[in-house]
């Protein structure tokens, strides 16, 4: 994590493709928590539970949904560690999947799995796009977080 001299507190995971595309994952403002949107890697950046891509790169099915959302969200529950706050600071989510049957399916199942809660107290968005940064990629999830940290 770093500081720098607007105010904005900054966090990795130190995978490549943080410096390829010029980014961060996490910044911090004030009691703000901007978490850029979150994939199934590990921590090498190997993705989980790729999806199987057709002859056009294309993913086939998506029966992976649920491991790749379960694999999202512990990769935001460690940003969120590096500023001392949890998925239960989260005040927004917005899920950006390929397919939304199979997210709304995997998604309910795992979002309160991950909130330990049948309601889980942040707003959420699930929206169907025709593509993410890796073709293999079914899933990518941004969050939004808000914790008590005094005024500079």
């Amino acid at each position: 994590m770093t500081n720098n001299s607007n105010a904005k507190t900054v966090a990795n995971h130190g995978v490549a493709w943080e410096r390829a595309f010029g980014y961060v994952q996490a910044v911090q403002v004030k009691g703000t928590i901007y978490v850029s949107g979150q994939l199934s890697h590990d921590d090498d950046g190997k993705l989980i539970a790729p999806a199987e891509l057709d002859a056009n790169g294309r993913p086939v099915d998506f029966s992976r949904m649920e491991e790749q959302i379960r694999q999202t969200y512990v990769n935001a529950k460690k940003l969120l560690a590096k500023f001392g706050a949890t998925l239960d600071d989260v005040v927004e989510e917005t899920l950006y999947v390929l397919d939304v049957p199979s997210a709304f399916a995997a998604g309910s199942t795992v979002r309160k799995e991950m909130y330990a809660t049948d309601m889980p107290q942040c707003a959420s968005n699930l929206i169907g796009v025709s593509a993410l940064a890796f073709a293999e990629q079914i899933v990518e999830i941004a969050f939004r977080a808000v914790i008590d940290k005094p005024v500079d």
